[in-house]
């Protein structure tokens, strides 16, 4: 049990996979194995598309198409991401409400990552995360 700092909150970048090199933030832990996962897991919500630069001159319905965050959420294995030294805490609304059993509860999931990830944005709280990882 030396992955006592993985607690939901913590923001993590991916590093094998589709999304490899995204920014997530652990919704919920599993240090245990599983009898349908072998390993040692997280549910990660996170972000698939980042928002654009916005200039003055742009309509408002271009500012905001491009201010739009694309979100996802997975299990991942704990090996293939990176812990970072943030933290975000997860509003009350996503806490114990998220499910990706089925599709259509992991739709649902997905809209209420997005909605809370996009109030965070507009508010302009947690800045680093939502800018694009550049290395």
């Amino acid at each position: 049990m030396a992955n006592k700092f993985l607690k939901p909150g913590k923001v993590v970048i991916l590093t094998a996979g589709r999304f490899a090199g995204k920014k997530a933030v652990i919704v919920q832990n599993t240090d245990a194995k599983t009898k349908e996962r072998g390993y040692a897991h997280s549910l990660v919500a996170g972000i698939k598309r980042y928002p654009k630069k916005v200039v003055r001159g742009m309509s408002k319905r271009r500012i905001a198409r491009r201010t739009q965050v694309g979100v996802f959420l997975r299990v991942v294995n704990q090996k293939h991401f990176l812990p970072t030294r943030y933290n975000m805490d997860l509003s009350k609304e996503l806490r114990g409400k998220l499910n990706v059993s089925d599709a259509s509860k992991k739709a649902e999931s997905k809209k209420l990552v997005k909605k809370a990830f996009q109030a965070r944005f507009n508010a302009a709280t947690n800045r680093w995360f939502f800018q694009r990882l550049r290395f």
